[in-house]
């Protein structure tokens, strides 16, 4: 196992989604000519069920992937964002539509240019959050295995 809490998921949740909210909002809203209310609202709701998700996929990709047990380089780094990041498209789809008056089509389009965003966030947002996990909990730290190399 990867000796993480769910404490500790949550707050590894709960900080990518406040960063992703605080970036994506306001360009979404402007882009879409849509009021930043129903933009913030619309990423209030996506992020909620982006953080069940996240702690959700996470704790089954550190069961597939051990921490200390698996490197974890680039490919796998890439591989960890695009599963989670399909996934979370399938799920958030019929929400971003209803909440935005728009077609299961036009939200997907959303989607696509929100996952064009989230894709290098994911990775790079991960891999900093390792960086400081195992600075800050030395114990958590694997030589060289941990690392995007």
């Amino acid at each position: 196992m990867s000796g993480r809490t769910l404490k500790e998921r949550f707050y590894h949740a709960a900080g990518f989604e406040l960063m992703a909210i605080l970036l994506v909002s306001p360009l979404a809203a402007w882009a879409m000519d849509k009021p930043l209310f129903q933009m913030g609202a619309l990423a209030i709701v996506l992020s909620t069920v982006a953080m069940i998700w996240n702690m959700v996929y996470n704790a089954g990709f550190d069961r597939l992937w051990p921490r200390g047990k698996v490197k974890r380089g680039v490919m796998l780094r890439v591989l960890h964002a695009l599963g989670f990041e399909g996934g979370f498209i399938a799920i958030g789809l019929p929400i971003a539509a209803w909440m935005l008056g728009v077609t299961l089509w036009q939200a997907f389009l959303v989607e696509v240019v929100f996952f064009l965003f989230f894709l290098p966030y994911t990775i790079f947002y991960n891999w900093i959050y390792d960086k400081v996990r195992d600075r800050l909990m030395p114990s958590s730290r694997k030589p060289a295995l941990n690392r995007l190399d």
